[in-house]
């Protein structure tokens, strides 16, 4: 798998590129923000590896630009910055995880393949259908009657969640731990702002609403 690595701690990204490699990693290691964003918007890479704090332009600008711009490649954020404040920020900018330094390995791996493990799906099955709302996963693209529906990543993770499990009902744990990897709960409204972004583009121009809120359980998606 190839994989774009930024970090400017010399001795820590060569350990972690070593390290990679030997599980079958194709690492390319930069040490600069501006060299990793030009890299990333290449599009060459299956997976992003970003330090936070980065000479020139830091991780987390470079991960907000990336989105901006509609890369999905898989982001996973390495920063000493540990609160809980600092992980919400830079999982609700777009990072599929947030790893704290100092970290093992073996932890980087295990969030690597729970990253790829929940984005795998079959081959039969890479489109999704609730009435008439539709989502491309192999594209990540959404229609609603023939209308496409432009998403963020977490919105569109967020909807495929949904829409893989029709009519059943998700509390705001279990989004919490499909959606932003998190086992903990924050404390902020980021489920409820995302629910709440989602449902102002997959129901309100269409009258009908799919998305319903029960007050103090969860969420459920219906026709």
């Amino acid at each position: 798998m190839r994989t774009l690595l930024a970090e400017d701690d010399a001795e820590l990204g060569s350990y972690v590129r070593r390290s990679l490699s030997v599980e079958g990693y194709d690492i390319d290691l930069l040490a600069t923000g501006d060299e990793a964003l030009t890299a990333a918007l290449s599009g060459d890479h299956e997976l992003i590896i970003l330090d936070r704090m980065l000479p020139g332009r830091d991780g987390l600008a470079i991960l907000k630009e990336l989105r901006t711009k509609g890369l999905a490649t898989p982001v996973i954020l390495l920063t000493a910055m540990g609160s809980v404040e600092d992980r919400v920020e830079g999982l609700r900018s777009g990072a599929d995880d947030y790893l704290v330094k100092p970290f093992a390995i073996v932890e980087l791996l295990a969030r690597i393949d729970n990253i790829f493990r929940r984005s795998a799906q079959p081959a039969a099955a890479m489109e999704l259908v609730v009435g008439d709302l539709r989502l491309d996963l192999l594209h990540r693209k959404a229609q609603r009657a023939g209308q496409e529906i432009e998403l963020q990543t977490r919105e569109f993770l967020l909807l495929k969640h949904f829409m893989e499990r029709p009519g059943q009902v998700q509390t705001r744990m279990v989004l919490l731990e499909a959606v932003w990897g998190l086992t903990f709960d924050p404390r902020t409204s980021v489920v409820e702002t995302h629910v709440s972004r989602l449902r102002n583009k997959i129901d309100k121009p269409f009258g009908e609403p799919y998305l319903t809120t029960l007050h103090g359980v969860g969420y459920v998606l219906k026709p």
